[in-house]
């Protein structure tokens, strides 16, 4: 009785040509593919925008060490309070 059982699940099953599937798995190759190059591009364009950030990051550090050592070379008279 499994025998027959068996026989007809499998006869049931429906019968897709192998070129149908090989189309198909050719098209999601060809998706991952596009996917990755566009993560690709991605990846690039975001680390060019993080070199551009840590220069600007260093920049503003440069300005600001200029500026405290300015201020410190100023007599204590200069000195700013938050008291009021």
């Amino acid at each position: 009785m499994k025998q027959t059982q068996q026989s007809t699940v499998r006869n049931n099953v429906p019968k897709v040509p192998l070129e149908d599937i090989k189309e198909k798995v050719e098209l999601i190759l060809e998706g991952h593919a596009t996917l990755n190059n566009k993560i690709d591009r991605v990846e690039e364009n975001l680390e060019e925008k993080i070199e551009l950030l840590g220069a600007k990051i260093d920049a503003v550090a440069s300005d600001l060490a200029a500026h405290r050592a300015d201020t410190e070379s100023h007599p204590k008279a200069y000195k700013v309070s938050d008291a009021k």
